[in-house]
């Protein structure tokens, strides 16, 4: 055969090396045009989650604020282990003693995650349910003649008799205001009803709890908490004072008039004039005073107890990189986008105190190590402390 006879692949394929060579180009063409396919949908999702992050909408606006340096664990709350080995009360499937007292005929009322409110002995024997609310009951009190008045975060301020029947009293200042965030009660000796809304922005009953709501609401930092007064008299609501971060626990004062409240955004402690009457805390009134600030933790529940003392609850310490937030309120709103598990609130760490009604701290009990978490409150009889909690499974007490 003549070479011009040849067929042009033959000839392709009797030049040694043709064939290989157009082979690794190709290979090296598909492999460019594959990393260029890989670039694209990387750079693509780079700019999705840039937009979802900066852009993505939330419900929260957060604002600035100035966040003092976290004091850490120093003077009165120097480091200690005197609330660690709780003994604990098995409560069965029953989670978050939030709010515990003692009630009539000597019998402890525990306030749990399931809207039960569980009656029991001081020993925790006999327990049973005393009442369900079908929300979630954050703090109670006992009037005069033995009616449990309870704020529930979903449903209101409750009344609830020994016949167990559980009445509405308020949830609403007016017909446009209403009060969707009850947090803690205490009745004053002239039956005058003091209780604390959390906020007006964010109500658990619209975020899938009290825990989503809180979030949003101490991460937006626009303040909208605030002490109400309920009159059984009159059935009539009005504001005591308002512009707080959050408010919480509150107690009352040994002259059946003056008010402690928590102010849980900010890391503080007021002390309030309970006949003040829609007052901004912020006005600069002596009628509301930080008696208590730049706390080490979030402060929760109130509790007077023996002695004078007044208990407080931090349900977690502080975090700095929290705190270091506050003048950035884009970044809390990216913080927002993210899983809640990811949000910087603080290490579980047990931690209570007492204070006198001058704001000095006489007694300091922690647990470094958390076992029992977040430690709400302290409710103390003559013999035994109880120690509150947002999520544990039991009622860790020590004796007195």
């Amino acid at each position: 055969m003549h070479m011009s006879e040849m067929k042009i692949s033959e000839l392709g394929s009797a030049i040694p090396g043709t064939s290989s060579g157009n082979a690794d180009v190709m290979k090296r063409s598909s492999a460019g045009s594959i990393l260029r396919k890989i670039a694209g949908v990387v750079a693509l999702l780079l700019l999705g989650a840039v937009a979802y992050f900066c852009f993505w909408p939330i419900p929260a606006e957060p604002v600035s604020w100035k966040a003092q340096t976290p004091p850490g664990f120093t003077g009165a709350f120097a480091p200690n282990t005197r609330l660690a080995g709780l003994r604990i009360i098995d409560l069965g499937n029953e989670v978050g003693p939030e709010h515990i007292a003692m009630g009539p005929g000597g019998k402890l009322y525990v306030a749990m995650l399931s809207g039960n409110l569980i009656r029991m002995e001081p020993d925790g024997t006999q327990q049973e349910v005393f009442a369900n609310t079908g929300g979630r009951v954050l703090g109670f009190d006992f009037e005069a003649k033995g009616r449990m008045i309870a704020a529930d975060a979903v449903k209101g301020l409750l009344a609830i008799g020994s016949d167990r029947r559980v009445t509405l009293l308020t949830d609403r200042v007016s017909a446009t205001d209403p009060i969707g965030y009850a947090n803690s009660v205490v009745v004053a000796p002239d039956g005058i009803v003091y209780f604390t809304q959390s906020s007006t922005r964010f109500l658990p009953a619209q975020w899938g709890g009290t825990l989503e709501a809180s979030v949003l609401d101490v991460l937006e930092q626009s303040a909208t908490g605030r002490v109400l007064a309920y009159d059984p008299v009159t059935a009539a609501t009005r504001i005591v004072v308002h512009g707080l971060s959050f408010a919480n626990g509150i107690a009352l004062g040994s002259d059946g008039r003056t008010l402690f409240v928590n102010e849980t955004g900010r890391y503080r402690l007021w002390k309030i004039d309970g006949g003040a009457n829609g007052l901004n805390v912020h006005s600069g009134s002596p009628q509301a005073r930080v008696l208590l600030d730049n706390l080490p933790g979030y402060p929760d529940n109130l509790m007077r107890g023996r002695d004078g003392r007044i208990w407080v609850g931090l349900f977690k310490p502080r975090n700095p990189a929290a705190d270091s937030l506050a003048e950035k309120p884009f970044m809390r709103k990216v913080l927002l986008r993210l899983p809640r598990s990811m949000i910087p609130l603080g290490e579980s760490y047990g931690h209570v105190f007492a204070i006198d009604e001058d704001g000095r701290v006489t007694v300091d009990l922690q647990d470094p190590t958390g076992v029992y978490p977040e430690t709400t409150g302290v409710t103390e009889t003559a013999d035994r402390l109880y120690i509150h909690s947002l999520h544990a499974h039991g009622i860790g007490w020590l004796p007195r």
